[in-house]
């Protein structure tokens, strides 16, 4: 019940209500590169991230795969599909080994019946995730690739920096080629645009993750 009362979506229940829909969830491992569901499945449970982090993809005409989103945790999704019926409309792929809970479409539609908030901060975060995934698109057409990546490190920083001696470390793994499919360029045109960072003094790397030395110096580029 502890970690229900720390997700936003729970947030304004009491004990008592958190217990009353506790039989609604389901809990259920991930394993890294794990296919959660595919494109064009029947959008029979929605979820929500508990640890670890899920991307949502789509294949180009090429069958390149392109990240749309990275869920991180306590973040839902499925939930259009959920909610409107209609199919999964791209892939979900667990990044790193995890737990998601999930909530079938029947039981979701108890849930906010019997608890209208919930279906509010739902409606909450899916306006924020399109709002982001406008802004996203809207990049990928406007905006020089330099952009793009500042633009991309500086949201991930948001989401999930952590504060530390170097700058700002993006707990997250990813590779160049992650980055590359999360702004529609070439792993070539990633490298080469960290390298540059790296030599301006905006980025390092630490571990196999990307650390932000220079918010200010990306802000300038990705605005």
């Amino acid at each position: 019940m502890k970690q229900l009362k720390g997700i936003s979506l729970f947030k304004d229940l009491s004990d008592a209500e958190i217990r009353e829909l506790e039989p609604y969830l389901v809990t259920a491992t991930m394993k890294k590169k794990e296919t959660i569901f595919s494109e064009g499945e029947p959008s029979e449970w929605f979820f929500l991230v508990l640890s670890g982090k899920v991307k949502i993809t789509k294949l180009s005409h090429e069958g390149k795969e392109i990240i749309l989103e990275v869920i991180s945790p306590t973040d839902i999704f499925g939930g259009v599909a959920v909610i409107k019926g209609f199919p999964y409309p791209a892939n979900a792929v667990a990044m790193e080994n995890g737990e998601i809970l999930k909530i079938s479409r029947r039981n979701l539609m108890r849930i906010v019946d019997r608890f209208p908030n919930v279906m509010y901060c739902i409606a909450m975060q899916l306006g924020d995730r399109m709002k982001s995934s406008y802004d996203s698109l809207k990049n990928i057409a406007l905006e020089r690739v330099e952009s793009r990546i500042a633009a991309l490190l500086l949201k991930l920083a948001g989401k999930v920096g952590i504060g530390s001696k170097a700058g700002t470390l993006i707990d997250m793994r990813l590779t160049k080629q992650d980055v590359a499919d999360m702004v529609g360029t070439t792993v070539e045109t990633s490298i080469r645009t960290f390298s540059k960072f790296k030599k301006q003094g905006l980025v390092a790397e630490s571990d196999g993750k990307f650390v932000i030395k220079d918010k200010e110096g990306l802000n300038s580029l990705s605005s």
